[in-house]
């Protein structure tokens, strides 16, 4: 049986025709609803919200005009994501944390490439919207650490 990521909803409405997905860095959880009991620490890569079409309209406006976050919206239940394998309790064996390092390096540079230069043609309305949400996590998660 496959547990890994699959697709998901729309994580504000449930619509499961969805339109534009967002990739987190595994440090944005805490930020999204109702998710108090993940340990993001054991995440295993990125986490992927979906919206369908017109929660994205609302998304896309209320981060690239108004400056605000969505996440605080969004369903952490509708959220795509990996977690570690958890053979603790079954073979007495403790596993190390997933290291997130090079995977929010990665995503930071890319987040701030896109910021950098939101005029370049290669540069969709998307991928702005991603980098910022994205780089609110960064400036939300730091500040609370």
């Amino acid at each position: 049986m496959y547990t890994g990521k699959t697709e998901k909803a729309c994580c504000l409405c449930g619509n499961p025709d969805t339109k534009t997905r967002l990739d987190l860095p595994p440090r944005a959880v805490p930020l999204l609803k109702h998710a108090e009991a993940i340990a993001w620490r054991d995440i295993v890569g990125e986490v992927s919200i979906y919206f369908c079409e017109s929660d994205w309209e609302t998304v896309r406006e209320l981060v690239l005009e108004t400056g605000m976050s969505p996440l605080s919206r969004c369903n952490v239940a509708r959220a795509s994501f990996d977690l570690r394998e958890d053979f603790e309790a079954l073979l007495n064996d403790i596993r190390d944390e997933p290291d997130h390092s090079e995977l929010e390096a990665r995503m930071r540079s890319a987040a701030r490439e896109t910021l950098a230069d939101p005029d370049d043609p290669y540069v969709e309305e998307r991928d702005l919207v991603e980098a910022r949400v994205v780089t609110w996590a960064f400036e939300d998660t730091e500040a609370e650490a």
